[in-house]
């Protein structure tokens, strides 16, 4: 679909770019000739994830350990970055989420997601784009979001406030920085199974079951079709396209919603499944970080 090295020239970072989505798009990133940069909390990760990359595709990744929920560390980052050559574009991506009756959130819990989702995004692309408008150059934000931003999802509120917030931000500074030539876009993907966040937001469940019942085309999505967006967004292919949402999720959030609310039948055995499964899920996720 894109032309050999249409990305060349490009500088991009990926946050949360050591696995799952983040990991997928910087590797087409780069197999179409961009320099990526990717962040995560688990530096060893990413140090595996920027050798593996190299080793498949070429070309040159460079892995930084950075909690994004701290402005001074995202900011010595990005300046890190900077001072080695100004990046192009940024893709917001670093996230998490887990299933959870409100009514049983703690304040750690919710901070615990709103903290990465919403403070930690609005550091990133602040610290991004305010260098670009000092050097008066141009650039591309594309962060992941969901559909639920458009008509809010029970059983997932701190994401849902969380990534409403991002929604906002991209709308607003689409207005406000347009005129710097920074362009900010979300996709708000429908599931795309990944192991880790199948087991956070579907306990029990076969990873895409639910979503194969209920979609109206009858499937998950393919990380290639994230993949191919992305590189869109940021390709110079339509560059009037600024401050929008494009969800790809087959219709299932125009047909049932696109979130949690058939978790209401839920009984409080359900939710202490739920609840333990997901502890093993951070467990196990704890004991491979050593």
């Amino acid at each position: 679909m894109f032309t050999e090295k249409l990305l060349t020239g490009r500088n991009i970072l990926v946050t949360g770019g050591g696995s799952g989505l983040g990991k997928a798009m910087a590797a087409r990133f780069l197999e179409l000739g961009a320099e990526i940069h990717i962040c995560g909390r688990r530096k060893g990760v990413c140090d595996e994830t920027a050798t593996e990359l190299m080793d498949l595709h070429g070309g040159r990744v460079t892995s930084h350990g950075v909690d994004i929920r701290n402005p001074l560390a995202v900011d010595e980052m990005i300046e890190t970055i900077f001072s080695q050559g100004p990046l192009t574009d940024l893709i917001n991506n670093a996230a998490g989420n887990f299933v959870s009756r409100t009514q049983d959130l703690t304040p750690r819990g919710f901070d615990a997601i709103a903290n990465i989702v919403m403070h930690g995004t609005f550091y990133v692309t602040h610290a991004v784009g305010r260098r670009w408008i000092a050097a008066k150059q141009p650039g591309n934000v594309v962060s992941i979001t969901v559909t639920w931003v458009r008509n809010g999802s029970p059983f997932v509120v701190p994401s849902a406030m969380s990534k409403s917030a991002i929604h906002a931000m991209t709308m607003s500074l689409a207005m406000e920085w347009g005129r710097y030539g920074i362009r900010l876009n979300t996709i708000a993907p429908g599931e795309i199974p990944t192991e880790g966040m199948s087991k956070r937001l579907n306990p029990g469940d076969e990873p895409g079951a639910r979503t194969i019942k209920r979609n109206p085309m009858g499937r998950v999505g393919k990380m290639e079709e994230l993949q191919n967006l992305a590189v869109f967004l940021i390709s110079g292919g339509c560059d009037w396209i600024n401050g929008e949402t494009i969800a790809m999720d087959g219709a299932q959030a125009l047909a049932t919603g696109g979130n949690f609310y058939e978790m209401r039948d839920w009984t409080d055995a359900d939710w202490i499944r739920a609840r333990d499964s997901i502890k093993a899920q951070n467990e196990k996720d704890r004991a491979q970080r050593g």
